[in-house]
């Protein structure tokens, strides 16, 4: 199940990307600009970079993660600046490397040089003042959302994990309406920020050679950035009828426990009912729209419980899942220096995320572990991000990443995806695995969370591109978020939003700047890398109850492709796997296709449509 989380923090996201510099080129140009750029000075220029970035990378990070788990002034102050140094050096390099477009050069260093110039999450404007003002801004954005609470007038402030847990289990939509409006009372503040940001960044992003930001994004997917679009509405329209037929069951059976006058069956669903602060995912209303007949669903949560697993056994029992595919443990120093529990002392940012700080062997997550099913899923998937970062530590620095950033967070949920009875007997956690009548409760579960996700995990940059190409101005931006909400997913904000609202920076990914098209990208990919594992781990059985746990040839070919990192377009890494370079929904639908046939039956009679 997805959990709100991050691959890293948009630095570290930009340093694995690397840049290069100045002084060498500096001085040959100071030798004579009449003298012709070489390919052979490209190629010193790579390198140089590299080796330059390795260094100032380093403390960057771990400033960034000290920050990330201790928050305060000093380490905010601290993390921005070294962010700052680093970004701003980065641009001054990324605007030399563009000094060789028209250089010929071998395929390789072309690839490394455009990487480099197209590095940026937020590219910094050369001039330093507005470059330490945009690191500045990012990082006070960051840290308004990791305080974040909210203080009711009549009890104990709460938060955001606590709010969390109050919204998974609250049936009432009147305590559920003061939960959602209470988080998004500290977004407000942030709005003449973010703004800014905009601003800074654009020109940063202009000075790169790109019309703005939404450009720089839509450009990294080794197709041309007007072409990107399309592609993923092409793959979008492949999954709505699925997600249209899961949405019209789901709202008649919240009208039946609400009531059709707080949730109108020709309307979008009210976001404050779906168990989730965002009603990104809704697995936490399963009961309410589960199927009628009685069905045996493993309760994980409860299984962890009974077998006296405590956080530090089930990041354990997730580091043995990739053991028994065949790869290494992971190094001591991960289980020194990893986040797994929430201090008491201090803020921290929750947010699950797995980091390499060294970029090569300093492997850690950053969570604050709950004991349940969904927690046993997000470790999983975050040990996906760190044995991939460990598969291409021996590549140059600019290919250290993912095929694109989508491709990190699929290869963690598709890993979860084996998470299926037959594993869980397996380790134990469970004796017997249920029959196939009870596959509709769990892919019911499963779709609840992953499907629904889907035009969420769509929406959020669509918005983002919007507000960076200047097409959505200031006053519009809480107007454009919900008009965006309701096309995509059906869902409304449950009451009247001012136009101040900024609910955008209710989500962390907005104040964080971290990227979302890689969310959609990737509960399209997991699948298709799913179900070509299943196939080469000899799995014939349906695919929604395959495991590849213990399947030593899926590990083989798993790591054939993470090893290749950013070195060849993304396409070559997912035929590598999967046999074909084109992103391909269908095997989603394969996936879902027994409770696909039970939704359209369920749904015969029923008012359908947003």
């Amino acid at each position: 199940m997805f959990r709100q989380k991050i691959t890293m923090p948009a630095l570290v996201v930009a340093m694995a990307l690397g840049t290069v510099s100045c002084e060498q080129q500096a001085q040959n140009q100071a030798q004579g600009n009449a003298q012709a750029l070489t390919a052979e000075d490209a190629r010193n220029f790579i390198t140089n970079a590299q080796a330059e970035l390795e260094k100032l990378q380093l403390p960057a990070v771990q400033a960034a993660w000290a920050y990330a788990t201790y928050i305060n002034q000093d380490t905010s102050a601290v993390s921005a600046y070294l962010s700052e140094k680093f970004s701003s050096r980065q641009a001054e390099l990324a605007k030399e490397a563009a000094k060789f477009n028209d250089i010929q050069v071998d395929a390789d260093t072309r690839r490394q040089l455009n990487l480099l110039v197209n590095s940026f999450v937020l590219a910094p404007p050369s001039e330093s003042a507005k470059s330490e003002r945009l690191a500045k801004l990012s990082s006070e954005l960051d840290g308004m959302y990791g305080k974040g609470k909210y203080c009711p007038e009549k009890g104990e402030c709460m938060s955001l994990g606590d709010m969390t847990a109050k919204m998974a289990k609250v049936r009432d939509h009147k305590q559920l309406l003061d939960i959602w409006q209470g988080w998004r009372q500290i977004s407000p503040p942030m709005k003449p920020l973010y703004e800014e940001l905009v601003t800074l960044a654009n020109e940063g992003a202009q000075e790169l050679g790109f019309e703005d930001t939404s450009d720089l994004w839509r450009g990294k997917y080794d197709m041309p950035a007007e072409e990107f679009g399309p592609e993923l509405d092409r793959t979008w329209n492949q999954v709505k009828p699925f997600y249209d037929a899961l949405h019209c069951h789901v709202r008649a059976k919240l009208g039946e426990h609400y009531g059709t006058d707080v949730v109108p069956q020709d309307q979008p669903i009210p976001a404050h009912l779906l168990g989730n602060m965002w009603a990104q995912t809704w697995g936490n209303i399963y009961e309410l729209v589960k199927p009628e007949q009685k069905m045996t669903v493993p309760n994980v949560t409860k299984a962890l419980k009974d077998k006296g697993y405590d956080e530090i056994k089930m990041v354990k029992q997730a580091e043995s899942f990739f053991s028994s595919l065949g790869f290494d443990p992971l190094p001591e120093t991960f289980w020194e220096r990893s986040q797994f529990t929430k201090p008491r002392d201090r803020d921290v940012i929750c947010h699950a995320s797995a980091w390499n700080i060294d970029d090569k062997d300093d492997l850690r997550i950053k969570m604050c572990i709950q004991k349940t099913g969904e927690e046993f899923n997000v470790i999983h998937h975050e040990l996906g991000h760190n044995y991939y970062q460990r598969a291409y530590n021996q590549l140059p620095l600019v290919y250290r990443g993912s095929a694109n950033d989508g491709f990190h967070e699929a290869i963690g949920d598709t890993i979860a995806l084996s998470i299926t009875p037959k594993y869980l007997k397996k380790i134990g956690l469970i004796e017997n695995i249920p029959d196939a009548s009870n596959d509709i409760g769990m892919l019911m579960q499963v779709a609840l969370d992953k499907i629904a996700f889907i035009p969420f995990g769509l929406m959020v940059d669509q918005w983002r591109w919007k507000v960076f190409s200047g097409e959505v101005k200031p006053e519009d931006y809480n107007k454009a978020w919900w008009e965006l909400r309701e096309k995509y997913q059906g869902v409304r904000a449950p009451i009247e939003r001012p136009a101040d609202a900024f609910d955008p920076g209710a989500k962390y990914h907005v104040p964080g700047n971290t990227p979302y098209t890689r969310y959609f990208l990737a509960h399209i990919l997991q699948f298709q890398f799913h179900k070509a594992l299943c196939e080469i781990a000899g799995d014939t059985g349906p695919i929604h109850r395959c495991s590849i746990y213990g399947s030593k040839e899926a590990g083989n070919a798993l790591n054939a492709m993470l090893e290749m990192g950013q070195s060849r377009p993304w396409q070559e890494a997912l035929e590598s796997l999967t046999g074909s370079p084109q992103m391909d929904a269908t095997a989603v639908l394969d996936y879902f296709a027994p409770l696909k046939t039970w939704l359209d039956k369920q749904n015969e009679g029923r008012q359908c449509g947003f």
